[in-house]
């Protein structure tokens, strides 16, 4: 009962380990490689175009639907041939 006690009042000395480290999401750090290379640069910069016409225009029925789904696939194929070399 004595070390419950403790431990309650303490906490785990492994929380305090846990909430020093930094843990990093190897696919969050390849989406950000991958979004500047050649490909993924000119589908953002068609992303990006579309959205300034869309918002310029006060009222269309035109949406960017197509370009974000080509930004996506081109960042996400970049991902996927390099993912799986960085899992454990």
């Amino acid at each position: 009962m004595g070390f419950e006690r403790k431990m309650l009042t303490y906490g785990d000395p492994e929380d305090e380990v846990l909430k020093n480290r930094t843990i990093h999401d190897p696919l969050e750090t390849l989406r950000s490689k991958c979004e500047q290379t050649e490909h993924c640069v000119h589908a953002k910069e068609r992303l990006e175009a579309c959205e300034t016409r869309v918002g310029s225009k006060s009222n269309t029925a035109e949406e960017c639907t197509e370009e974000f789904f080509d930004f996506l696939h081109a960042r996400d194929h970049c991902v996927s041939h390099k993912l799986f070399s960085n899992v454990k």
